[in-house]
């Protein structure tokens, strides 16, 4: 008693003694076993020793331990450790209550009581806690029921109306081939190794510029400080139709953009980049202005703010995007026809250039894939001309297979065939090529991916054979004597060629010759190149067949595959543009626009100062294109206008420096390469 009473002066409460070990037993059995076998419980809770001789008694297990804890301790052999067996589930404990259960009965009325009244509390306990734990199930059951009754109710508005929301697929059923992932960014693999956070904490001295507010986040690319303050230019985006689960949208101009772009296409006729920046001034972000003048940057090395404006007129563009509209779906369509929306064709492109330059090859090729989706069936700048190149340097082979595979064996897409165009042919079987030299797939699958790579190979080289020769050229190769002189791989091989297949195979080789440099692909090549010289010998019926298919197939390219050209700007393949295409003049924020435009507004008339001058204006104009007469009046907004005279000064410059690099040769004089002196004309 002094010791119980010495406790309780200390503040000790119940349960927080010192434990002895074994001290403590609980029984964890569920309320319904305890329910049924409620008359042994009662019994069996307390022991026969006494609290003040075996260890401290614990009516409520819940007071030291919690229950998450021991739903958390490892289960052995059917029993969990860190806690005692119950009475019914240890046999040695069973014996130990029954014989204290007989010791209790004897002592008399009094001692049966408490151990009653404890099991009685502590099974109200268990009961509201059973009672708590049934709610929550079957607030998480309504819950769960709800968000499917959510789903039903929007898949039948969306049946009834046919309006399907653009995003991203289920996660059970398998993305589309055009799924742009928006995880492959540039910022990941170009982020610096520390953040702006972490070196103002390291170092608190340096100064804190404060960051501009802009009005969303966006993804295709970060706002900057240095860019100026964003206001709407007036550019929009609204929902034209949808149906058959596509969403059809189309950028709009306000009239304030309407007068900005006719600004616009006047400065771009003076062909003076200062009046571009001066209609910069007033628009910051107008989206034709700033690919123009990014082209201007690019032409004169400045790469840094030619990138830079590229990336303000894609800021300014999703600014305006439809809130229905989606970058990743490739469920989302923008018609080419329209002039609003090729902005967004261009813009996107460019920055897709820029981005393989840097050596982002994966982020490029989600650019691709998502040109490519805003108009799959028309590909107006004809990205299949270069997605394969992209998903090769990327090393995504499986992704260049699937898409090889169910555009050109699917049932919907059999048109495209891709197997004729020769950045395909040659491309899909190196991926396989590329995957059998995988160390980490099973041997089965390597063979049969080798195995496809040598019958497509073998394939191509028949279709197009033109290609072999300059291939092994651009690489450094020296063919062998056998190849070079055979008819079929020889030089009337490429010459016998029509003009639009010379086109695509210079387009090719001047893009991807480097993937194919490595020995072991040329060693696979030469095998394969020796099987294809054998078919051909024995007169394989094949290649005749693929003959007169060259012939008939590639009798002119279309025209998004020379505005391809025009943009991919590879020599080889600009070279072999025909003379309709190279004589016309190509403006770079429109390439050869298509001959059926939508147009939504008119330029308004305005009279040409050209139509109606003299001669000599028209030879000064020819020379200077910023010159104008007295009688002329310059356009609104034009640089040139604000200095009358500034074009005759630059155009008396220009004729001072041609007339003294003018020699007449004097005709009496012996020519330096006659031996003889002889000055007489044959």
């Amino acid at each position: 008693m002094d010791g119980q009473g010495r406790a309780g002066l200390r503040g000790e409460q119940r349960g927080q003694e010192p434990l002895g070990p074994g001290a403590l037993q609980f029984d964890l059995r569920d309320d319904d076993d305890a329910e049924e076998e409620g008359p042994k419980r009662e019994l069996g809770v307390r022991r026969p020793g006494g609290a003040g001789k075996e260890g401290v008694r614990v009516n409520n297990r819940f007071e030291l331990i919690n229950i998450d804890d021991l739903e958390d301790d490892p289960v052995v052999n059917g029993e969990r450790s860190g806690c005692a067996l119950t009475d019914a589930a240890a046999p040695g404990n069973k014996g130990r209550g029954q014989r204290g259960n007989t010791e209790s009965k004897t002592d008399g009325d009094v001692t049966e009581t408490a151990p009653s009244e404890q099991s009685h509390a502590s099974g109200k306990l268990r009961k509201k806690k059973k009672k708590q734990k049934n709610k929550k199930s079957s607030a998480g059951e309504a819950s769960e029921n709800g968000l499917e009754d959510i789903d039903r109710i929007l898949e039948r508005i969306e049946d009834s109306t046919g309006l399907n929301r653009p995003g991203p697929a289920p996660l059970s059923s398998r993305k589309h081939v055009l799924y742009v992932e928006h995880r492959c960014g540039p910022r990941p693999s170009l982020r610096p190794p520390f953040s702006a956070a972490a070196l103002l904490c390291a170092c608190p001295s340096l100064p804190r510029q404060r960051q501009r507010v802009y009005p969303k986040c966006t993804w295709l690319t970060t706002p900057k400080s240095t860019w100026p303050r964003y206001s709407k230019p007036g550019l929009s985006m609204r929902l034209l139709e949808s149906k058959k689960g596509l969403s059809f949208f189309a950028f709009e101009h306000s009239e304030e953009y309407q007068q900005a772009q006719h600004k616009f296409l006047v400065a771009v006729e003076s062909m003076e980049p200062n009046n571009i920046v001066v209609l910069l001034q007033t628009s910051p972000y107008h989206v034709d202005s700033l690919l123009q003048l990014s082209d201007a940057c690019r032409f004169q090395e400045d790469q840094e703010m030619a990138r830079d404006l590229v990336e303000r007129a894609l800021y300014s563009m999703e600014c305006a995007f439809h809130p229905l509209f989606s970058l990743t779906s490739g469920a989302c369509r923008l018609d080419y026809r329209r002039p609003e929306n090729r902005s967004f064709y261009l813009a996107l492109y460019k920055q897709m250039s820029f981005l393989e330059k840097r050596g982002c090859p994966r982020t490029a090729l989600e650019y691709c894939k998502l040109i490519l989706s805003l108009e799959p069936d028309e590909d107006p700048l004809c990205m299949l001309l270069l997605i394969d190149h992209l998903a090769l340097r990327a090393r995504n082979y499986e992704y260049l297979i699937r898409l090889f595979q169910e555009w050109e064996v699917g049932a919907s897409l059999a048109h495209r065939n891709l197997s004729q165009l020769p950045n395909f042919a040659f491309s899909v079987p190196l991926a396989y090529f590329l995957l059998s030299q995988q160390t980490d797939l099973p041997e089965c699958e390597r063979s049969s991916a080798r195995q496809k790579a040598s019958l497509l190979i073998q394939q191509a080289l028949t279709m197009f054979p033109g290609v072999l020769l300059p291939l092994l050229e651009s690489c450094s190769v020296r063919p062998d004597a056998s190849v070079s002189s055979h008819r079929f791989f020889g030089p009337s091989a490429e010459i016998s060629q029509p003009p639009a297949l010379s086109q695509l195979v210079n387009l090719y080789l001047g893009r991807s010759h480097f993937l194919w440099k490595e020995p072991a692909t040329m060693s696979w090549l030469e095998e394969n190149v020796h099987e294809v010289l054998q078919a051909v010998d024995a007169g394989d019926p094949a290649v005749e067949a693929c003959e007169n298919r060259r012939k008939v197939l590639y009798q002119r390219a279309p025209r998004n595959i020379h505005r391809h050209v025009i943009l991919s700007e590879i020599k080889e393949a600009v070279a072999a543009l025909p003379p309709d295409v190279t004589t016309q003049s190509v403006m770079g924020f429109d390439p050869l626009p298509p001959s059926d435009t939508i147009y939504s507004y008119v330029r308004p008339e305005r009279l040409s100062p050209i139509s109606h001058g003299n001669t000599i204006a028209l030879f000064f104009r020819s020379l200077l294109p910023n010159y104008t007469m007295e009688g002329e009046r310059p356009e609104e907004g034009v640089a040139g206008g604000l200095n009358r005279n500034q074009g005759l000064n630059r155009l008396m410059l220009a004729v001072r420096d041609m007339m003294a690099n003018f020699h007449l040769n004097d005709l009496e004089a012996p020519h330096e390469d006659d031996a003889e002196g002889e000055g007489e004309w044959d």
